[in-house]
């Protein structure tokens, strides 16, 4: 989401710019709302604490500060965040012996990207507080390219499925004795009309179409479909690691107990956490950034209070994975983006066709 254009919609002048910006990074810091006495102790805010209780009260009336209690200071809202992290936060760089411990430990573990996102989550873990993820997303189109039947006695027959360069089998048991000649012909029909189907695109009119070529024997159609319709669905390559997860527990934003008892079952399931980053990967297939996703804007409900920055890692241009992290709103974004960016592109370099990596940001 682009909101840089927020700046100049509302007219912030400078000062405001950098009231806010010194608001969240001491929020960030400290996690306690900020009053007007800590901001005119920044050196980079030269104005009395008058004009500074003026300006955040105008901030507060844009949107981009929420004042928790009548008498406290302000902590930033979703919108603040938002505009700081497109706008005002500043570049960070991971140190040259942080770069590299990153390359030395992933170069460890050779092209096995199971290997090398297992390191990289362990890795963006250790060098923050918050909860490291890395995904597979699942894939887009599951389909079999062909069908063999093997018939193995008068009632029973294997199901052969070739997907991809894999091979799937399935026992399949009729009520009735099925020959090798019928065997023969359901495989054909089976090529002719679902073979390079998705499981979606598999509908009730193709299958009643395969029971009218069956003839006598449409009663085997039923129970063939839904074993390959099941078997495409299982078969999709999807798969969400976390590292830290107690991590969260640091953190005042999660010590409501329901909040956290959501979060770890989000985790434990994973399922919905799991599509959304699928969908997101495939969706901004041909961009090459770091996500970021605060509060409300999440991809999955339960996390409202927490920010989500990944960044896809691909090989040959297809996305294969992601790696990210998940903490409180006021999260340190620059080191944050830095770390992910950092060790996305290194493992997309190692994964590579010519394992070449990109030049370190």
């Amino acid at each position: 989401m682009d909101h840089g254009g927020f700046i100049e919609q509302y007219g912030l002048s400078e000062r405001k710019k950098q009231i806010l910006k010194a608001i969240i990074e001491a929020h960030i810091e400290f996690g306690e709302p900020v009053g007007s006495k800590y901001l005119s102790s920044v050196d980079v805010i030269s104005c009395s604490p008058a004009t500074i209780r003026n300006e955040m009260a105008e901030l507060e009336e844009m949107g981009y500060l929420e004042q928790p209690h009548t008498s406290s200071g302000r902590v930033p809202s979703e919108l603040g965040y938002r505009l700081y992290v497109d706008s005002l936060v500043e570049r960070y760089r991971l140190t040259e012996a942080e770069i590299s411990e990153l390359k030395r430990t992933l170069r460890g573990k050779q092209n096995e990207l199971d290997s090398i996102l297992d390191t990289a989550v362990k890795l963006a873990s250790k060098f923050t507080r918050y909860t490291a993820l890395t995904a597979k997303p699942r894939q887009r189109r599951i389909t079999v390219s062909k069908f063999e039947i093997l018939p193995i006695d008068g009632n029973t027959m294997v199901l052969v499925m070739i997907i991809g360069r894999i091979v799937k089998t399935k026992y399949i048991r009729s009520d009735f004795p099925v020959s090798a000649e019928v065997s023969s012909r359901l495989a054909g029909i089976l090529n002719k009309c679902i073979a390079g189907f998705t499981a979606g695109e598999i509908t009730v009119p193709i299958v009643m179409e395969m029971e009218r070529a069956m003839g006598e024997y449409d009663y085997i159609v039923a129970p063939v479909v839904k074993s390959v319709c099941e078997l495409i669905s299982s078969f999709d390559g999807g798969e969400l690691k976390f590292d830290g997860i107690n991590k969260l527990l640091q953190y005042p934003d999660y010590y409501d107990t329901d909040r956290l008892r959501d979060m770890l079952d989000l985790f434990e399931k994973k399922d919905d956490l799991l599509q959304a980053l699928s969908d997101d990967a495939y969706a901004g297939q041909n961009e090459d950034r770091v996500k970021i996703y605060i509060g409300r804007e999440n991809l999955v409900k339960i996390m409202d209070n927490s920010t989500l920055i990944f960044k896809t890692v691909k090989r040959d241009g297809v996305p294969v994975g992601a790696i990210g992290l998940i903490g409180p709103t006021r999260m340190n974004y620059g080191r944050a983006i830095a770390l992910i960016d950092n060790i996305s592109d290194s493992v997309s370099g190692l994964i590579g066709s010519g394992n070449s990596e990109k030049e370190d940001k």
